[in-house]
């Protein structure tokens, strides 16, 4: 089965049907893609959020998460003019930028890829499918975080950042600028974004936009977006008259592994926050993979992953199915966890009780799945 027959397509039938009957109309066929980078592209957000925790505790202050929301996809310049004024900071925006970017350098070369990333990206390269990146972040912000992604400073096009066209996102500017490189009318070029200004910024630009939010709880501000979708898993080219893809496995899709600790109790994984190792917002519906509870035990598992606002706070719910052996780990027993594939997205995030529950079809894929050379994992990757 290919992505494309996949049943969550569905899962939004205006959406879905919007950008398919324009490109078999034979209108506004995507000749090219422009990609955001933060948050997009790379999980730096986190690693944003973290070195601003640390910053904050110097001046006594606690990070507000309402806050940050605001500032996703600022530019560095407005993002410290924000955080100064936001936290009554005793110091200039130029002073907390002193601070900040030693440390934003550092931690950047620790950013991964989100998942279906390079998947994505290695798909348009291999048919011949311009693509550019355009960031509100400065020229060598951008060269230190590329530094570190084997082979995609070589992938893009054209590389464009806030500091070389008079303004940036919620302009216009940088997705016009990318398109000029490029050669191809803004039109004919798709925008992938996970920040409202960055979608502003591409619908102002004239260009289709997919949006990727990265902050969830907000998800219904991006309706702006001409499709919007959980993770880069869920993305299918043949929407915009791009090349499908061809890589699912027996009904589900080998990915890069995906690390994360957790403790298990009565069916549900609670993740536990180790310094470098995040799951990003992106990661969202049922996977497949292997958890270590110790040297000893190593179990099959299927996990639904979703954000759930049910208790008036978007929480992270991770439901988890062990498929074989007998002997369950102890409650709150920290495992290991290394997911390898993705069945499926979910029709609806609004909906706990719908098909975010983990079914004996997803439990029979994955572990069809686990014997096979497409899935193959050794033992040192969960080390």
């Amino acid at each position: 089965m290919t992505h494309a027959n996949h049943p969550f397509i569905l899962r939004n039938l205006k959406v879905f049907l919007f950008p398919l009957t324009r490109t078999m109309n034979g209108q506004h066929r995507v000749s090219a893609v422009i990609f955001d980078l933060d948050g997009t592209l790379l999980n730096t957000e986190v690693v944003n959020e973290e070195i601003l925790k640390e910053v904050l505790v110097r001046y006594g202050k606690v990070m507000d998460m309402e806050k940050e929301k605001n500032k996703v996809g600022m530019s560095h310049r407005d993002s410290t003019i924000a955080t100064v004024k936001d936290y009554h900071l005793p110091i200039t925006p130029q002073q907390l930028s002193h601070i900040i970017t030693p440390m934003f350098h550092h931690k950047w070369l620790q950013a991964k890829p989100l998942p279906g990333v390079n998947r994505l990206m290695k798909h348009l390269h291999k048919h011949g499918v311009p693509f550019a990146l355009a960031s509100n972040s400065r020229s060598k912000s951008i060269e230190i975080k590329l530094s570190s992604q084997r082979g995609w400073r070589e992938y893009f096009s054209t590389i464009i950042a806030g500091d070389q066209v008079k303004s940036g996102k919620p302009s216009p500017d940088l997705f016009l600028e990318a398109a000029n490189k490029m050669g191809v009318d803004s039109s004919s070029c798709l925008v992938i974004e996970d920040s409202i200004v960055g979608v502003k910024a591409g619908k102002a630009a004239n260009m289709q936009v997919v949006a990727i939010p990265s902050t969830q709880s907000e998800s219904d501000q991006f309706l702006i977006a001409d499709y919007v979708i959980h993770s880069f898993l869920d993305f299918q080219p043949e929407l915009w008259g791009l090349p499908p893809f061809e890589d699912w496995v027996m009904k589900a899709l080998p990915i890069e592994q995906i690390h994360f600790r957790g403790s298990y109790l009565n069916g549900f994984l609670h993740e536990i926050s180790d310094i470098g190792v995040y799951l990003s917002g992106q990661v969202w519906g049922i996977f497949f993979g292997w958890v270590d509870v110790d040297s000893q035990k190593r179990f099959k598992i299927v996990v639904s992953i979703r954000w759930d606002h049910s208790r008036g706070s978007f929480r992270r719910n991770i439901q988890a199915c062990l498929i074989n052996g007998s002997d369950e780990p102890t409650s709150d027993q920290p495992m290991q966890v290394a997911l390898v594939g993705y069945i499926r997205g979910f029709h609806t995030e609004r909906d706990p009780s719908a098909d975010a529950q983990i079914l004996d079809q997803d439990k029979s894929i994955a572990e069809a799945c686990l014997d096979l050379t497409a899935y193959s994992y050794h033992r040192s990757s969960l080390a």
